[in-house]
């Protein structure tokens, strides 16, 4: 079970509120679950020693620039680029259950991870919404948890209310804190700086003197998750810059987000979000067996059709504000999606074309052809088939 819900855990303040929770998967289930509420957001454990303004980020304050966000952003696509994750909070699963109840918990497999690899995932409610996502690692005796912080509190007694007959144990560990680091150079300059001997594969992850580093890719670019213990977090950004990566703010990894297609859950993502409107089937699993949510996916599956999805537009005209709604030319007096990610691309990087991008929800009927025109107030919008960075 998770620690009481009184408990000051890292940078989040708890407090009890009451909700009332049942499932129709769990009939006999109905009870008062305390539901972990934060509040006021504080240094990450790298902001506190770094001498840079710090900026509200997914529940923390994190520094959101160094240099140029362009600058930045071109380090991420074209070299290495180094940044703080401490906005990522992490929780261990032990106990002899923990592989089929977390299984059975979120929408990709656990049973199928062997020690050393990772993937990310959903948490789902009984009609199929998304509750929250996160990141599953595999260790030889206990599971790892990630998400941010900015749900950390929700996502924990979301899992702990399902925690009924089960040698499951889950706790949040408090004293880790993460960088990324992405681009091309990435591999090459983890091994160059003597943080790995060999890089893991895309999936994997290895723990090393103390560290534990995960690669996945970004679009096409490498990107690698270094948990650390709080207390050497500094050492390691200085080991890494020394080594040649760029230090890069949360605007630009934003950017990057944006512009390689990813959703972020309470910005892109909402509650009523279904999984396969995300269009992150790397999030799914089809053959890992029951799991709270799943008849909603497969009913989606069989019929081959969501009525909404979140897609990537390439902008003309002026740079509106989120949350600016988007409407046809077949009903222009009727919005038909809402723009909910923006960044602007001010200079040729790579191959990338300077220009105005989005990350946005919208109905399916209204991109349904490539000719499909979407306008905005104060321009046009184009559905991209693929993330401009599938480019690079």
């Amino acid at each position: 079970m998770v620690a009481p819900a009184d408990q000051t855990w890292g940078l989040l303040i708890i407090r009890p509120v009451e909700t009332h929770w049942t499932s129709r998967y769990f009939p006999m289930i109905e009870e008062t679950t305390t539901v972990p509420e934060q509040v006021q957001a504080e240094l990450t454990p790298l902001a506190r020693v770094l001498d840079e303004p710090s900026a509200p980020f997914a529940g923390v304050l994190t520094p959101a620039s160094f240099s140029s966000s362009t600058a930045e952003l071109e380090a991420l696509c074209t070299a290495a680029g180094v940044y703080d994750l401490g906005f990522l909070a992490r929780f261990r699963i032990s106990g002899e259950d923990r592989v089929r109840w977390l299984n059975g918990m979120i929408t990709n497999t656990v049973k199928d991870l062997e020690p050393g690899q990772h993937n990310y995932t959903f948490l789902l409610n009984a009609q199929g919404r998304i509750q929250g996502d996160g990141t599953v690692y595999a260790l030889p005796e206990a599971l790892l948890f990630s998400t941010d912080e900015s749900q950390a509190a929700r996502v924990a007694a979301h899992l702990d209310r399902f925690i009924i007959m089960d040698d499951v144990e889950l706790v949040r560990e408090p004293g880790w804190t993460a960088l990324g680091l992405t681009g091309p150079e990435a591999g090459a300059l983890l091994l160059r700086a003597g943080v790995l001997k060999d890089a893991p594969l895309p999936g994997s992850f290895v723990e090393q003197d103390g560290l534990l580093v995960a690669r996945s890719l970004v679009g096409p670019v490498d990107q690698f998750v270094l948990w650390v213990e709080a207390s050497g977090v500094a050492a390691l950004w200085q080991r890494l810059l020394a080594a040649g990566a760029a230090p890069c703010g949360s605007q630009a990894v934003e950017s990057l987000r944006v512009l390689a297609g990813i959703p972020r859950y309470g910005v892109d993502i909402e509650e009523k979000t279904l999984a396969q409107e995300t269009g992150q089937m790397h999030a799914l699993h089809f053959n890992k067996g029951c799991y709270l949510g799943q008849e909603i996916v497969e009913r989606i599956r069989s019929r081959a059709t969501v009525h909404r999805g979140i897609r990537v537009f390439r902008l003309s005209g002026e740079l509106p504000p989120v949350g600016t709604a988007l409407y046809s030319a077949a009903k222009p007096e009727t919005a038909v999606g809402e723009l909910t990610s923006i960044t602007s691309v001010t200079a040729p990087i790579a191959v990338l074309t300077p220009g105005i991008y989005a990350l946005g929800t919208v109905r399916t009927e209204a991109v349904a052809t490539a000719s499909s025109s979407l306008t905005y107030a104060g321009g046009s919008a184009e559905a991209l088939l693929h993330a401009p960075l599938q480019n690079v």
